[in-house]
């Protein structure tokens, strides 16, 4: 797998987030986006990361950032997932054809047949400038997340003095 780098436009997606709406990638133009992959629904690893992020979703939006998350399970799957676990953000299906959004961002298991547990930051232009690739077994947290947001420019806004109080500081 070579996931896509930072600096990269993000590949445009539309995937289903019910069997009968979808979602699509440049809804979201103007504002941040996480992208997290992830192998399966149910998995304990999965389960665990994705309730993490799901508590963390008011930090998200003062961020200007919106969560979505991708598996190559069904609708069906995340329905019932996102119900028993009350997720209140997007688990969009990369179901058919199987894993073309995780092929395209570099983060397909052919092998395993399911999507790496990948993580992107995607700014209001469409550009990546965050990316993390996470071993399967393993939970990546929120703090690299938090941290590629904070840094963004528009996240980052520099309080300066004005030049008159900058002078009489002097």
């Amino acid at each position: 797998m070579t996931i896509l780098a930072a600096g990269t436009t993000a590949p445009e997606f539309t995937l289903h987030s019910t069997p009968d709406q979808s979602v699509a990638l440049k809804e979201f133009r103007g504002h941040n986006v996480i992208l997290a992959f992830y192998p399966a629904d149910w998995s304990p690893v999965c389960s665990d990361q994705l309730a993490l992020y799901n508590e963390l979703l008011d930090e998200f939006a003062r961020l200007n950032a919106q969560l979505l998350a991708i598996s190559v399970d069904g609708t069906w799957s995340h329905a019932a997932l996102a119900r028993e676990r009350k997720f209140h953000f997007p688990l969009l299906s990369d179901f058919e054809p199987k894993g073309e959004v995780a092929r395209a961002y570099g983060v397909y298991d052919a092998k395993a047949g399911v999507a790496g547990r990948a993580l992107f930051v995607i700014d209001g232009d469409g550009v990546i400038r965050w990316s993390y690739l996470s071993p399967m077994g393993v939970n990546p947290g929120a703090a690299g997340i938090i941290k590629a947001l904070e840094a963004l420019p528009s996240n980052n806004i520099q309080k300066t003095l004005p030049a008159d109080a900058a002078q009489e500081a002097a």
